[in-house]
């Protein structure tokens, strides 16, 4: 069976991502990151959700990003700031280089398990400005990847890095989730972390809206502006 790593956060994205793998009938192993965020709310959800999934393994990765923090994900004296559906800034919660060391580890993984394949679910549709969710960021880093393992440079047996919904909204996405059986409840997607979803953060407010406009009932969620 083709193997595949599949970047899992525990949010909605990955939560997808995975069940798309797992359609195509790839071995899921699955990747979480520990990196100093401000809660490990995703990390528990990311755990369950493999759990469900049935992935063959499943690993936890320690990297304490918050060591020089950068974004309000990380760093504890910077405040998350109420999200804007409308911004065209580049929000606090993006975290430097994110992406970039969890495609790197990954790819360390894939060629550790003998994988040809990882998955995340970036979207440059709907990405917050986050400039590591765009097509040409991952083509950059699947030909860097490429270049830098003995699998591809000697072996001849390149990595593909799939962002299936790279150039579909947060709606689609949960259009096809919702085909695919996705428990939506069990995925978490606040920045904030606490009993329940704020409602107020970019991420539950971009939720929010696509769970509205897919015409799909959100049971992971809470209604926009809905602060708990």
């Amino acid at each position: 069976m083709k193997r595949a790593v599949i970047l899992l956060s525990g949010g909605l994205d990955s939560a997808v991502t995975l069940w798309l793998a797992k359609s195509e009938g790839y071995e899921l192993h699955t990747l979480s990151f520990d990196y100093g965020q401000r809660h490990k709310r995703e990390l528990e959800a990311a755990a369950k959700i493999a759990e469900v999934a049935g992935v063959k393994e499943h690993r936890l990765v320690t990297i304490n990003m918050d060591q020089w923090g950068g974004s309000s994900l990380t760093d504890k004296n910077m405040e998350v700031e109420d999200g804007d559906v409308n911004r065209t800034d580049i929000p606090v919660t993006y975290v430097p280089a994110r992406n970039m060391v969890f495609l790197s580890i990954a790819a360390s993984y894939a060629e550790a398990i003998d994988a040809q394949n990882i998955f995340i679910g970036v979207s440059q549709v709907d990405y917050s400005g986050y400039v590591d969710c765009r097509e040409s960021f991952i083509k950059a880093m699947e030909n860097a990847i490429n270049q830098g393992t003995v699998m591809a440079a000697e072996k001849n047996r390149p990595i593909t890095i799939h962002a299936p919904f790279i150039y579909k909204t947060k709606t689609e996405e949960i259009q096809i989730g919702a085909k695919l059986g996705v428990p939506f409840g069990l995925t978490w997607s606040c920045y904030r972390g606490g009993e329940k979803p704020c409602g107020t953060c970019d991420s539950c407010l971009l939720r929010a809206k696509a769970f509205q406009e897919a015409g799909v009932v959100d049971e992971g969620g809470t209604e926009i502006g809905n602060r708990k």
